[in-house]
């Protein structure tokens, strides 16, 4: 289980649940198991600070680089 966090302001955002190896590139929103502070405005989703941290693509967030930290384990299936 991951901990995304804002890269500005370290607050939480949600917590989800990444399988294989590599990157957070996406994050599917059925895979997220808790949520903290976030917002979706216009397509985009902020942290409370204000800083864009993904894109709404309907089903799963892509995230931009360099704008959230993770923490915590993936389930390398």
């Amino acid at each position: 289980m991951l901990t995304i966090k804002c890269s500005g302001c370290k607050r939480k955002l949600w917590k989800y649940r990444k399988v294989g190896p590599g990157k957070v590139l996406r994050c599917h929103k059925k895979r997220i198991t808790r949520q903290f502070e976030y917002k979706e405005l216009e397509g985009k989703v902020y942290c409370a600070c204000g800083r864009a941290v993904g894109i709404d693509k309907g089903s799963y967030y892509r995230m931009i680089p360099r704008s959230f930290t993770c923490s915590g384990l993936k389930d390398n299936k």
